[in-house]
């Protein structure tokens, strides 16, 4: 049973980092907000090409994190660990 509760914070964690970077990009024109959509993108910014002849296999791996997206995983773990008491 250990096994599956990790599974569920790591995807309530999940959920709240995709919230917080929507949250982030949509209060970046509003001038008072602009700050929390302050971040970095790591990642393959270049995609990787196999071209096999037959299929091609394009890779790529980009991660943005900002000031909301941290604030959406803290609220989404606070949000957890109040509803599983």
């Amino acid at each position: 049973m250990r096994g599956k509760g990790s599974w569920i914070i790591i995807m309530v964690m999940l959920i709240g980092l995709v919230i917080g970077t929507v949250i982030g990009s949509y209060c970046s024109g509003i001038p008072s907000l602009s700050w929390m959509d302050y971040g970095k993108v790591f990642g393959i910014t270049t995609p990787l090409v196999l071209d096999l002849g037959v299929f091609v296999l394009t890779l790529g791996l980009t991660i943005k994190i900002n000031i909301a997206s941290i604030l959406g995983i803290i609220l989404s773990f606070l949000l957890y660990k109040l509803l599983v008491r």
